[in-house]
């Protein structure tokens, strides 16, 4: 038998779609796409679209091309419960203890900056290694791990 791997992308719902993208860009090193072909800028491209759908969505890849890449797409309504499923960011792989701490503090921190949110620091125990739950500019929830 013959497995198929997919490609996937990852959405979000979200109320400010650039905004969210670019939060994410900066966390995991991603680029926003260019603005479509005989636009020098997205707010000339949105400029153009019914009011309705300015800023309805925004993407961003893995400049790699090894990750999934990110679509995030305007809805009306707010979050209001705890995200089903959520990224984890590896940023203390193969790192322990005080050292992995230390290392997922750090980003922690650098995060905090462009606005997110730390909800708890769980340190470790004799089970798991220490993680970070974050929530990102409109409050979805994240690890750093």
């Amino acid at each position: 038998m013959t497995t198929t791997i997919r490609t996937f992308q990852v959405t979000f719902d979200c109320g400010d779609p650039e905004r969210v993208a670019r939060f994410w860009c900066e966390v995991l090193g991603y680029e926003a796409p260019t603005p479509p072909q005989g636009f020098d800028t997205w707010d000339e491209f949105n400029g153009t679209l019914p009011p309705e759908e300015r800023g309805a969505w925004f993407a961003c890849s893995d400049p790699s091309g090894v990750g999934p890449r990110l679509y995030f797409q305007r809805v009306p309504e707010g979050k209001v419960v705890k995200n089903r499923v959520h990224l984890d960011v590896r940023v203390g792989t193969g790192l322990v203890g005080e050292e992995r701490l230390a290392t997922l503090t750090a980003e922690r921190d650098r995060l905090l900056a462009l606005g997110a949110t730390c909800v708890q620091v769980l340190v470790a125990d004799e089970e798991n290694e220490s993680c970070i739950v974050m929530q990102d500019v409109e409050g979805n929830e994240f690890c750093l791990d």
